[in-house]
């Protein structure tokens, strides 16, 4: 929204090229957050899938054990991926502090705070399908990854909050 009122405006027409690129980059975000739904919606069905399979012989044992850790890991791939792109709103974020209508600035907050809220929930779900997993490669991967988005998350609300704290007091 910041950013399609700042591309519009006659007055930002120094910021209108950064405005439309975040505009895209945005909807693009929008988009991949939308299919982040149905893919995690899939991988909890390969979990709920791979529960059902039958346990009787010691081969279906080995079967299932192998297709419930199969499907954990792309239980836990499809919220890291979520959480990944909570963090690319955060910077969208930070960076359309830049477009300079500090009137909007609440706004910003608002988002950042959606990505920082998303983000926590995604890594909640990370965290909760690696705690069911063996792959410990594969869990200290994912886990570094998921740190990183956190770290980098952190940093980029913090300065919009501060920012965003700044323009409410020159207000």
């Amino acid at each position: 929204m910041v950013a399609r009122i700042v591309a519009s405006n006659p007055k930002y027409a120094d910021r209108h090229d950064l405005a439309n690129d975040l505009l895209a980059k945005a909807e693009k975000l929008r988009q991949r957050s939308l299919a982040a739904r149905h893919e995690d919606e899939r991988a909890y069905g390969l979990v709920v899938a791979a529960t059902g399979l039958p346990k009787s012989t010691p081969e279906e044992k080995t079967a299932r054990v192998t297709a419930l850790q199969s499907a954990f890991a792309q239980a836990a791939t499809a919220p890291l991926a979520a959480a990944e792109d909570a963090k690319l709103i955060a910077t969208l974020a930070e960076r359309a502090l830049a477009l300079g209508n500090a009137h909007l600035f609440g706004d910003l907050g608002t988002a950042a705070e959606f990505a920082s809220a998303a983000l926590a929930s995604a890594a909640m779900n990370v965290r909760g399908n690696h705690s069911y997993m063996k792959d410990r490669a594969l869990i200290e991967k994912q886990t570094a990854l998921l740190e990183r988005y956190e770290r980098e998350c952190a940093s980029l609300v913090a300065r919009v909050r501060f920012e965003v704290s700044r323009a409410f007091a020159r207000t």
